[in-house]
């Protein structure tokens, strides 16, 4: 895939992988698709400095950092910087490596030893604010959310943050994102992006199951109007 392909399309990333030379292979094949790297780091603390500095429409996370995990980058990130997403590209394919990043916020979830040209796809699909498995660990997300422990976060909304929950109560009234937006002064794209990764964390396939979830608790009953 070239750039000529993605001639309409737009996104700018933060590279983040502590091995120097895999990083700077990765760059160079955005580049040609057209992609704008903003950025690159090794670390976790060099990571978060770039994201606050750039603000990139994606960053590009590996799980295993120098000095701390890519789980807990990604999560402080998309805590910050909700408009952020999230592409964890990684050679762990456990189940565990991928049900924790995707609680962290991740919005994409690729191997390593997946083909440029996807990787590219995967930023463009991301920086549209869409969610994206590859394939073979999106097989197998159904079976893993099925374990014990590893369903709906029903009580006490474990995993859901304030903000997640506000999202919800304002989903389970049916409104659409750019009602809920107006209503909480946030972008549609970002609210776009909290009910997907409201679906990631609560393991629902639609919108529609995820406004039935919230209210069979109730979250749609006790809303109040936003100031």
């Amino acid at each position: 895939m070239t750039a000529t392909a993605h001639a309409d399309a737009r996104a700018s990333v933060v590279v983040v992988d502590d091995h120097p030379v895999f990083r700077h292979g990765l760059v160079a094949l955005l580049a040609e698709d057209g992609i704008d790297v903003l950025a690159q780091a090794g670390t976790v603390a060099d990571a978060l400095a770039c994201v606050a500095t750039h603000r990139p429409d994606v960053v590009i996370m590996d799980l295993h950092l120098a000095d701390g995990s890519g789980v807990e980058a990604t999560r402080r990130i998309t805590a910050e910087f909700p408009t952020v997403a999230l592409l964890i590209l990684t050679m762990d394919g456990t189940d565990a490596a991928t049900m924790a990043a995707l609680r962290a916020g991740a919005r994409g979830y690729l191997l390593k030893e997946t083909a440029a040209e996807s990787i590219a796809s995967t930023v463009f699909a991301l920086a549209r604010g869409e969610f994206v498995l590859d394939r073979h660990l999106a097989d197998r997300i159904p079976g893993i959310l099925s374990r014990p422990g590893q369903g709906p976060a029903v009580a006490g909304f474990d995993g859901l943050t304030a903000r997640d929950v506000e999202i919800l109560r304002l989903v389970a009234q049916g409104l659409s994102n750019a009602e809920i937006g107006r209503r909480i002064f946030l972008a549609e794209k970002t609210i776009r992006n909290n009910v997907s990764g409201l679906l990631a964390k609560t393991g629902l396939p639609t919108r529609p199951a995820l406004i039935a979830f919230a209210r069979d608790h109730d979250l749609g009953k006790s809303a109040t109007e936003h100031p």
